[in-house]
């Protein structure tokens, strides 16, 4: 397979032959800013909404064209990239605004909001009757590795239509990871988040553990790291000094995506098996404020 052209100037990466899709952009907030940013700087026309004066201007800054409306976000996009904080504001701008209607047949929009791939199915349907494809692709990291272009994209739908998207998707995920059909990127994305809050959860057990036996939370989080149980749920909960504060401060984001994957596995029949068990000591560590 031939090498990509890459040429690195300052901290952006750009790509000569894959530069030059219009991409259009909803959701430019805490983890679609650094997006915007990447995509302008590897050379993409990118039009993003922005709805006051103040983030119209950030963006412009950015090398993006700023937009008021969802609707003039579409106009002329190859692909329109919707990274919104929950599954109702994807339902919200997918199926209860004008983007699809306003977009040119043969475009992809690409999902980066976790939610549920019923979803995903829904906004699919809706778009097929403007001949505009769907890719849902939640992403796993955070800005720093999208500043750094090593976000990893979980990318579910037809493989001609990643292939079409995947030039947006190079300026800041690396790995790009083909899971499947539409619905495969939010199905894997739900496993890894209930596995990384099951692990939060057991670290809380392991906490517990740890003070029966007479050591304090600080010096097991001093030591595990360097052994054989290290993983990326123990680095974050050392970082930030306990269990409690981890789990607390990533309840935001991984709550809402545990629930969605509470009710996708009953919807299907399935249960969580023992991960259930961790999830219910993460539900414990929130509520009490302590493991």
């Amino acid at each position: 397979m031939p090498q990509r052209d890459r040429t690195v100037r300052g901290d952006r990466c750009f790509r000569g032959e894959e530069a030059g899709m219009r991409i259009g952009f909803v959701g430019a907030g805490r983890m679609g800013r650094p997006m915007v940013e990447r995509l302008a700087g590897a050379g993409h026309e990118v039009r993003v909404l922005g709805r006051s004066a103040a983030a119209r201007t950030a963006l412009e800054e950015l090398g993006a064209r700023p937009v008021g409306r969802v609707a003039d976000v579409a106009e002329g996009a190859d692909a329109v990239l919707v990274c919104v904080f929950s599954d109702e504001q994807v339902r919200d701008i997918c199926l209860g605004g004008d983007l699809l209607s306003a977009m040119p047949g043969g475009s992809v929009v690409v999902l980066h909001t976790t939610g549920s791939p019923d979803t995903a199915t829904a906004v699919a349907d809706r778009a097929a009757a403007h001949g505009v494809a769907v890719v849902d692709c939640p992403v796993s990291g955070g800005p720093h590795d999208i500043a750094a272009g090593r976000l990893t994209l979980f990318a579910g739908g037809a493989a001609r239509d990643v292939a079409k998207v995947r030039p947006a998707l190079d300026a800041y995920g690396d790995p790009v990871i083909h899971v499947g059909g539409l619905g495969a990127g939010q199905r894997v994305k739900l496993v890894n988040n209930a596995l990384f809050a099951a692990q939060i959860g057991l670290l809380a057990h392991a906490v517990r553990l740890a003070e029966q036996l007479g050591v304090d939370e600080g010096s097991l989080l001093a030591a595990l790291p360097h052994a054989s149980s290290a993983s990326r749920a123990l680095a974050g909960v050392e970082a930030r000094g306990s269990v409690a504060a981890f789990a607390e401060a990533v309840s935001g984001f991984l709550g809402k995506d545990v629930d969605v994957v509470r009710a996708t596995a009953k919807e299907c029949g399935g249960d969580l098996g023992a991960l259930e068990a961790a999830l219910q000591a993460l539900d414990g560590v929130l509520r009490t404020g302590s493991a």
